[in-house]
């Protein structure tokens, strides 16, 4: 029992550090993301307006079957 006298007052300055240093981890940007501009900038989608137009939504770039009976 008179250990609870030495344990509870230990615990609590002991979560009381942590929140201090986690604290100070969020304000001094140890979480910022410095990897994710770096890939972006290698998935940037180079392609050109009207290829992106023509390319539909799965991305592909062959044209629908319309348009080639069309076209001849």
């Amino acid at each position: 029992m008179e250990s609870l006298y030495l344990l509870i007052p230990l615990s609590i300055v002991l979560a009381f550090v942590i929140a201090v240093v986690f604290w100070w981890a969020t304000r001094s940007g140890q979480f910022d993301d410095m990897e994710g501009p770096a890939h972006r900038i290698l998935m940037d989608d180079d392609r050109p307006a009207q290829q992106k137009a023509e390319a539909g939504p799965a991305g592909t770039t062959e044209k629908p079957a319309a348009s080639r009976v069309e076209q001849g």
